[in-house]
């Protein structure tokens, strides 16, 4: 027989979950209403948000750059203490000094995606045109909308100096980044 005991966690409240939501406690890329994006439902999301994290330091050549696409239930959250749970990153295990992706060779930049409750543009955000949480009118958002968000929010990180990046993804965004997506992260 086995014998099951509970985790003790901390207790999320709802106001630590919707302070994260539009101010969350990350780094932002903001877009404005003259940058839309366009989505797969027609739709033009603007303005809109994108929290990340970033990990080690940037070197002199901006070559050592490496974005971390997390799942669709993850977050931006890789390897620091989560603000709302309380718990490590969630790949604690491989970023960080002397891991495989190495903290202090690296430069790692994790996103989170379009549509989250993590800081990005979501259900849980504030819609600015009725000052009231997006809830089920938030637009229908797809991994093609997803991909195409990276590639723009690759683009406005070289734009303020940040480097290129290489993908490091087994998912479903990859895969529709090599089969079809408009922007590519070169």
């Amino acid at each position: 027989m086995t014998n099951v005991q509970s985790i003790p966690s901390p207790s999320i409240h709802s106001e630590d979950r919707a302070h994260e939501a539009d101010h969350p406690s990350s780094l932002l890329a903001t877009f404005g209403i003259e940058q839309p994006l366009k989505l797969d439902c027609g739709v033009d999301l603007a303005p809109f948000q994108i929290a990340y994290q970033t990990y080690g330091e940037l070197n002199a050549d901006r070559s050592n750059a490496i974005l971390v696409c997390h799942a669709l239930t993850g977050d931006q959250h890789v390897n620091n203490v989560h603000p709302v749970t309380g718990k490590h990153g969630w790949w604690d295990t491989m970023v960080g000094p002397g891991l495989p992706l190495d903290t202090v060779k690296y430069f790692i930049i994790c996103s989170n995606v379009i549509g989250s409750c993590m800081g990005s543009t979501g259900p849980a955000s504030t819609n600015p045109a009725t000052g009231k949480l997006w809830g089920l009118d938030f637009p229908v958002i797809t991994i093609p909308d997803m991909v195409r968000l990276d590639g723009r929010h690759a683009g406005a990180a070289m734009d303020r100096g940040l480097p290129r990046t290489r993908v490091l993804d087994i998912g479903d965004r990859l895969l529709d980044a090599a089969f079809g997506a408009e922007h590519r992260v070169p």
